[in-house]
């Protein structure tokens, strides 16, 4: 006697249909491919990139090899193919090589800071209960948030000869204290921004200040992600906190100050708004950063922006190429590890 149960599963099963192996899948209703899915909706961020950032770069490396006129600007005449004539007066100029050296030195000790800085303020919200670390995140982020050019105002405010704060706290401490430390005991008048030395000591407190506190934050973030145990380990085998954050903190932390370095040094070499509201315009050649110098020879009088699109290249360039040496290093010691 047959059994019918049997049959049914038997039945059920011959009849249901079967995937063969190899074939495509289809987003539903869509009629793509599963792969080209993501792909597809890239493409209008890829457009609104290219549009924004590619098109214009693209532009301003024409414009490196063009003279062009205030008779081009008006469009009453068309641009002048000068070829690298440009980067020539360039390189023979002594203000674009000052500029060059501002703006490394400005950004390695800028970038190191930030990141030190940074580190320890994050390693101290940790630290914090939730309420406290809550409350001074709030805190710092308002720094953080201050426009760069509200940010240069604040800081001319502070350093400013007649009426800043700086001076007049400094003019509060004892003579034999001031002169000292400091040399002088009288700071009434000191024109801090008319310096190029002192304007950049008080471009990298400006630019520390607002930028530390998107770095607490960040390896705040990366704390949260390593086990207690590990610590709980490390404080039965009596390392020290010293210890300890080298031999677990810091490696585990790795791929975030990686991406920080990157991060603070593109935007420490591209300083702008700072430097320009301290300086109250492009005044003083010999504070000139590259992003700066840029803007002066492209729209200040008689304006030359085939050298500022010049300018703009090399900073790229070097952005570029220090970017690309960083990151080369980094995914050497990972692939070591």
């Amino acid at each position: 006697m047959t059994d019918t149960s049997t049959l049914a599963r038997g039945g059920a099963n011959t009849s249901a249909p079967r995937r063969r192996r190899g074939s495509r899948n289809h987003a539903r209703g869509s009629g793509l491919p599963d792969w080209a899915v993501p792909y597809v909706l890239l493409v209008p961020g890829i457009v609104v990139i290219a549009g924004l950032l590619l098109w214009p770069m693209i532009q301003v490396f024409v414009m490196s090899f063009q003279s062009i006129s205030l008779r081009v600007i008006r469009g009453v005449a068309d641009p002048e193919w000068v070829g690298l004539d440009n980067y020539t007066k360039l390189f023979e100029n002594d203000v674009f090589w000052s500029s060059l050296r501002n703006t490394v030195v400005f950004a390695a000790v800028t970038v190191s800071l930030t990141l030190v800085v940074g580190t320890a303020v994050g390693v101290l919200l940790n630290r914090l209960s939730k309420g406290m670390s809550t409350f001074v995140i709030i805190g710092i982020m308002c720094a953080w948030a201050v426009p760069p050019v509200a940010q240069g105002t604040i800081w001319r405010w502070l350093f400013d000869a007649e009426a800043g704060i700086i001076n007049w706290a400094l003019n509060l401490l004892p003579d034999w204290l001031s002169t000292l430390v400091l040399g002088r005991a009288d700071w009434t008048g000191e024109p801090w921004l008319n310096d190029a030395w002192s304007v950049y000591v008080v471009l990298v407190l400006t630019v520390v200040w607002a930028s530390f506190p998107f770095i607490a934050v960040s390896v705040l973030a990366g704390l949260k992600g390593i086990p207690a145990e590990l610590y709980e380990a490390a404080r039965v085998d009596g390392s020290s906190p010293w210890r300890t954050f080298r031999k677990i903190t810091f490696p585990l932390l790795k791929p975030v100050f990686a991406v920080l370095t990157i991060l603070s040094i593109i935007w420490d070499f591209k300083v702008f708004s700072q430097l320009y509201v301290l300086l109250n315009g492009p005044t003083n050649r010999e504070a000139f950063n590259l992003s700066l110098f840029s803007f002066a020879e492209a729209f200040k009088a008689p304006p030359k922006m085939g050298t500022g699109a010049a300018i703009a290249v090399v900073l790229t360039l070097i952005l570029l190429l220090v970017t690309a040496v960083y990151t080369r290093q980094m995914v050497k010691q990972e692939d070591l590890a």
